[in-house]
């Protein structure tokens, strides 16, 4: 009897269920389109435009003028109103107060998708001991993801105009977090024993280094996002007529350059972007000769297809000052360069 790791592909038994597989695979896809959603939101600052926190009647939008009028009021009462949108419509507050509806709809929809056919599949006996305190687990996070959502937003209502970068990184980080743990129990039901990648080991630790460079890169970008930092020095490769800005370490202590001086991140953005495009190029080319599974060898050239892309839209969201829907869409590279990173890590089993 072979004993395996419990960071290979079959930690779990070896128990495929399509059903339950692609259940997973359609919640991730939903959580997919919520990041990008929660993008829409962000570039259209529509993320303060709902004050108040209501779970359940929430889900009903306004439904009449004098509901449409309480709610201005109540968002005529906060910074970003005073210093940032004074004398907006009502017309235009009902603009940015739809896309947070939505993005809030959306969470709520995932929530339902999620749990309904859970307790289906956990009471028909289709989820297996193994997994299901993961899919459990899962569970708990998208709640406390709703919590750290509102956590997010409560940042704007006192003394800020905007949210908080930091609160906004951590609030992306757990959506990213969720969505790749959601892939890889998908990938467990609907590919429980995947082809054996001989010489796998070498590249699943450089990959897995790899995978880390796109968690830092990615909340890297939330801080940019979060700073409104991708207004600032619209053009490449250089920052103005130097490579790298001259306001770089302007704060003090010098750390917080890191995470709130609005060039400094960008530049950073900058430099790990490129990092990681690099890699991704590198990791294709060593898996070139190893003798690896087909799904990981194309993996792979999916990783490296997917980096060149998402550096490409990274650069052209940048020079054109960030259009919503450019940067809609380099939200959506991002996944994807993380789906392809979980897909190959998942393929590389080095067991026969």
């Amino acid at each position: 009897m072979t004993v395996y790791s419990y960071y290979t592909p079959h930690a779990f038994s070896d128990r495929g269920d399509r059903g339950v597989g692609l259940w997973l695979l359609f919640t991730a896809f939903m959580v997919f389109a919520m990041a990008v959603i929660g993008a829409i939101t962000r570039l259209t600052e529509s993320g303060l435009s709902i004050m108040e926190w209501a779970p359940v009647t929430g889900i009903l939008p306004p439904l009449g003028q004098a509901e449409w009028e309480r709610l201005f009021e109540l968002y005529k009462t906060i910074p970003e109103y005073q210093f940032v949108n004074q004398g907006m419509e009502l017309s235009e507050f009902k603009e940015i107060f739809w896309w947070e509806w939505v993005h809030r709809l959306w969470g709520r929809l995932i929530g339902v998708v999620f749990a309904l056919p859970l307790a289906y599949f956990a009471l028909r006996g289709r989820i297996d001991r193994e997994r299901l305190p993961h899919l459990l687990f899962l569970l708990f996070l998208g709640g406390l993801q709703g919590a750290i959502g509102w956590y997010m937003v409560a940042s704007g209502f006192a003394e800020r105009d905007d949210v908080s970068q930091y609160r906004l990184a951590l609030h992306l980080g757990m959506a990213l977090f969720i969505y790749a743990y959601t892939l890889w129990l998908a990938f467990g039901y609907l590919r429980p024993l995947p082809e054996p990648s001989f010489e796998g080991q070498r590249l699943k630790i450089l990959l897995l280094l790899f995978a880390l460079l796109i968690a830092v890169t990615l909340l890297s970008g939330a801080l940019v996002a979060g700073l409104n930092a991708g207004f600032f020095y619209n053009s490449f490769p250089l920052m103005g007529d130097r490579l790298a800005p001259p306001e770089y370490a302007e704060l003090e202590p010098f750390f917080l350059n890191f995470f709130e001086n609005l060039a400094a991140v960008q530049f950073n953005h900058r430099l790990l972007a490129s990092v990681t495009l690099l890699g991704a190029l590198g990791l294709f080319l060593a898996s070139r000769p190893a003798d690896i599974a087909p799904a990981a060898r194309a993996g792979f050239t999916l990783l490296g297809l997917a980096a060149i892309l998402q550096f490409g839209l990274g650069v052209a969201t940048l020079l054109l000052v960030v259009p919503v829907w450019l940067g809609a869409l380099h939200q959506a590279g991002a996944l994807l360069l993380l789906t392809a990173t979980v897909w190959t890590l998942y393929n590389l089993r080095s067991e026969a």
